[in-house]
């Protein structure tokens, strides 16, 4: 359809909303709007996110569970085998580690326990682990649980949906042109493999991308057309922290705005997909975060990865104030907010990874 010189952003929700694919040149169009069209973007974008989702927030719990000693060269990723970054590096903890986790996930009314552990994939053992680990907090906790254990086969995603998985992650990450910008120990081909294994499993697939380690509008678009391509239900929308020591270190290409369109963006693509703001929505929406949640409808509570969250006050002062409410883990709405935490929660044992200005 040709465009007029202003797009009207409420004609895309219009359309989102109908089933129907935007062009290429409007998509593009949303990632290149000025400055002075964010509030009309987020807007439309909301029109969007309150059909699927109302005012609901969904929450996520994220555990590294085992970190750092990955063969993977990511250049974005802290844990890579090309990083120096001062992380603390472990193998797989303990069980008790891991319930007392889980613990405060349900404590803090996260819906869903997000276990990752770094590397390449599992080996058997430490696979038995996680297979364990999740049997035992399905029997102790009203959670969904999430896990990301790097490429995985169709016998490993029948094995995890049969302990009680519902959701696995495997980010694309990025468009496939810009992959090999970023990892040259694994294809982008491998990482789609791996999310059609959980797709044939029947588990809830969970598949997002990290923003801002200098690909292009049109990779941006590519990366969530392959997503809408794979009907991928959970899309986590990471914005690069460029932590010190890894190869990005020195890339900064995000602001507050930017930010804003990707996630509408996202919303007007995939319509009725949990849209999560995961890493770096503090160091990039800074002030702005509330607004991101207009077009998002999902956050990670607490710490991430290698690196501190904010405080989980202020998260849920954040969602309330917007007049939005916590979700639970059945889907409905949770009118009361935490009331009994410290003001000042007790973080998992991480250092304190700033980004580069």
């Amino acid at each position: 359809m040709p465009m007029t010189t202003t797009p009207n952003w409420k004609m895309f929700a219009t359309r989102s909303l109908a089933g129907e694919l935007l062009s290429r040149e409007e998509a593009r169009q949303v990632l290149t709007a000025p400055d002075t069209a964010v509030l009309d973007q987020v807007a439309a974008a909301y029109e969007v996110r309150q059909h699927y989702w109302g005012n609901r927030v969904r929450l996520h719990f994220l555990l590294n569970a085992q970190s750092g000693l990955c063969s993977e060269d990511c250049h974005y990723c802290s844990q890579s085998s090309v990083s120096s970054a001062e992380i603390e590096k472990y193998p797989m903890m303990a069980i008790d580690k891991i319930l007392a986790a889980a613990a405060r996930a349900a404590e803090l009314k996260a819906g869903t326990f997000c276990m990752v552990i770094s590397g390449r994939a599992p080996g058997e053992r430490t696979f038995g682990k996680v297979l364990d680990a999740v049997r035992t907090i399905r029997e102790r906790h009203d959670l969904k649980i999430c896990a990301c254990l790097g490429l995985l086969d169709q016998d490993q995603t029948a094995r995890l949906a049969e302990a009680g998985v519902e959701t696995v992650n495997h980010n694309l990450n990025t468009s496939p042109s810009h992959h090999e910008s970023i990892c040259s120990t694994h294809t982008f081909e491998d990482r789609v493999t791996t999310d059609e294994a959980v797709k044939a499993a029947g588990i809830k697939s969970c598949s997002g991308g990290i923003l801002g380690t200098g690909e292009t509008d049109d990779d941006i678009i590519d990366l969530a057309l392959h997503l809408r391509d794979l009907e991928v239900r959970s899309v986590p929308i990471n914005f690069l922290i460029p932590v010190e020591g890894t190869p990005l270190e020195d890339t900064v290409t995000l602001d507050p705005r930017r930010c804003l369109r990707i996630l509408c963006l996202f919303r007007f693509l995939l319509p009725s997909q949990e849209i999560r703001i995961a890493g770096g929505r503090e160091v990039h929406l800074r002030s702005l975060q509330p607004l991101g949640l207009f077009a998002a409808n999902s956050i990670f509570i607490g710490d991430y990865l290698t690196t501190q969250g904010q405080n989980v006050q202020d998260d849920f002062a954040m969602i309330r104030d917007l007049g939005f409410v916590l979700e639970q883990p059945d889907g409905s709405p949770l009118d009361q907010f935490p009331g009994d935490l410290p003001t000042t929660y007790p973080r998992a044992p991480l250092p304190l990874i700033t980004a580069k200005a």
